[in-house]
């Protein structure tokens, strides 16, 4: 994965977060975001520890970001994306992962001729998306 392609500072990563939409499966969470200044995508990896050592970590952030790699040409520019891996992705071979993959961001709508599925989640600062929400019950009486 190139350097210009990757999110690696932290307030990059609470943006997407705070400000972005998510989908899962129960073995990957992408959290994505459009950025700001149109480019290509940037990919960050997130492993819990959780998931095992340091070896097992590191060894499924570079299967990740390798499938990433070699579908780069099927993702849609213009977006920071999170992937987060789940304990069941440990025990997938690289083809199972890959499927894996490019279905959570099929599913979010990040694969170009693709749109987000129904019940991907909004993520908004302050509101909690509910119409009306913005100003308390009888308000302006």
């Amino acid at each position: 994965m190139h350097r210009k392609l990757r999110l690696r500072k932290r307030e990059d990563f609470a943006k997407v977060y705070r400000q972005g939409r998510s989908f899962a499966n129960s073995q990957f969470v992408v959290y994505w975001r459009k950025q700001t200044n149109p480019g290509h995508f940037r990919l960050g990896v997130s492993a819990s520890g959780k998931l095992g050592g340091a070896v097992v970590r590191n060894r499924v952030r570079r299967r990740v970001k390798e499938i990433v790699r070699l579908n780069a040409s099927k993702l849609k520019d213009q977006y920071d994306l999170i992937l987060i891996v789940r304990k069941p992705a440990l025990d997938m071979t690289y083809r199972e992962m890959e499927s894996s993959v490019l279905h959570v961001l099929r599913k979010a709508g990040l694969l170009i001729g693709t749109e987000p599925a129904r019940n991907a989640d909004r993520r908004r600062s302050g509101a909690s998306g509910k119409p009306g929400s913005g100003k308390p019950s009888g308000a302006g009486k």
